[in-house]
């Protein structure tokens, strides 16, 4: 089982990240949690702990996870004490930009899934 610990459902990913998830097996979704910005170090290992406890109790071949920064860092590095592979996303941003007839300036960036890449120790 691939766990896909992200706010990104896999219902939206393009069929090069699917197929790349393949190899893993079916894809389960955990979304990853919002971390309030007034969330203490204690707090977000806490929930870190209890998120980590959650995955590892599906027994996944792989977990993609990628959120917020500590809580990321705080769940992929008890996965990793598991031996759980933990994986991040890689992708090329392709950005464009128009100035709107106000004067004002819009960007759209598109993300284009390349590969995963592993977190290790």
């Amino acid at each position: 089982m691939f766990i896909n610990c992200t706010n990104h459902p896999s219902a939206l990913w393009s069929e090069a990240q699917i197929a790349a998830t393949s190899v893993y097996g079916p894809i389960a979704e955990l979304p990853f949690p919002n971390v309030p910005p007034q969330a203490s170090e204690r707090e977000v290992s806490q929930l870190g702990e209890e998120y980590a406890a959650r995955i590892l109790e599906l027994k996944p071949s792989a977990v993609l996870c990628q959120g917020e920064m500590t809580l990321t860092y705080q769940i992929v590095r008890r996965l990793l004490a598991d031996g759980i592979t933990v994986l991040a996303a890689c992708s090329e941003r392709r950005t464009t930009e128009r100035i709107n007839p106000d004067g004002s300036s819009q960007k759209v960036s598109t993300f284009e899934f390349c590969k995963y890449r592993a977190y290790t120790e």
